[in-house]
């Protein structure tokens, strides 16, 4: 069984509290032989983003669920799929949740950017008529679709494309912003 059944087996079996159960479960079946020290370093990092990634989706689906979402977002899709960082807001724009994931796009851990404005990935370079066409968006509670130069914790630049909406909840009220951005080349 492939990598890739790995995941989907994960996803299948979300129910389990532990994903050391879902490893029982997926191995218990196989017989498995010697595998060079290397192809475990890449397994062991694959599957550790793996893991994040479905820790992710779970606790976007949770912020979902409790938040009352009207519309559901594709989760699993966006970032098992594409593999695009997620970055959740309140309605004030102060960044609630972001994607482990971050860290690998632009070096910021989730933790450190809590409660900012997105505006920190911003520099000298940032396009400011995109960034205009972003807030005229937020202020008019639309989805848009940019590319825009942010840049890491270590101040290098890179472009991003984000694609954003607002979120409203099953009784009307804008709740939160979600971005699924990705680094392009």
């Amino acid at each position: 069984m492939s990598c890739t059944h790995f995941a989907d087996f994960i996803v299948l079996n979300m129910k389990a509290p532990f994903y050391e159960e879902a490893l029982t479960k997926f191995y218990g079946k196989m017989k498995l032989g010697n595998s060079p020290i290397s192809s475990l370093d890449f397994y062991t990092s694959f599957f550790d983003s793996i893991c994040r990634n479905m820790r992710d989706i779970k606790n976007l689906s949770a912020l979902s669920k409790e938040g009352k979402w009207k519309t559901p977002f594709p989760f699993h899709h966006e970032i098992m799929d594409k593999n695009h960082t997620v970055v959740l807001t309140d309605a004030d724009i102060n960044i609630v949740y972001a994607t482990q994931n971050m860290y690998f796009m632009n070096g910021y851990k989730p933790e450190e950017i809590i409660g900012k404005k997105p505006k920190i990935f911003q520099g000298k370079d940032t396009c400011q008529e995109t960034t205009k066409v972003i807030s005229k968006a937020i202020r008019n509670k639309t989805p848009f679709e940019v590319v825009l130069v942010n840049y890491k914790k270590n101040g290098a630049p890179y472009e991003c494309k984000i694609k954003g909406a607002p979120i409203w909840n099953k009784d009307g009220k804008l709740v939160n912003f979600i971005a699924f951005e990705k680094e392009v080349a």
